[in-house]
């Protein structure tokens, strides 16, 4: 059974950022990209240990490449619980992380 998407309020604002950087370009192109995200998050709500453990940047915090952007994620006992979506071009560590990981209010 699939568990419902939650996302954190900067989970939220990356998806934007990443829209409105690719939007400047191609709108249906930043569309697309954030269906391919939608799309890894059906698949991780139905496997939701299918992305990496990433221990390193906090405690239940997986990843998933989804082309050039990797999506952070925390399964929980009733959410998948989307943490941030980043460049997959960036050196993070656990202070991108750091602002408190809970579900939507």
């Amino acid at each position: 059974m699939a568990l419902p998407v939650a996302r954190t309020p900067q989970a939220r604002e990356d998806l934007v950022e990443i829209w409105n950087f690719i939007a400047d370009d191609s709108e249906s192109a930043a569309d697309r990209v954030l269906d391919r995200i939608d799309g890894a998050l059906t698949m991780l709500s139905e496997n939701p240990f299918g992305g990496r453990d990433r221990p390193e940047l906090g405690t239940g915090i997986r990843s998933f490449p989804v082309g050039n952007y990797i999506v952070y994620y925390q399964p929980q006992p009733h959410q998948l619980l989307l943490v941030r979506v980043l460049s997959g071009y960036l050196d993070i560590s656990q202070d991108d992380f750091g602002y408190g990981i809970g579900p939507d209010p």
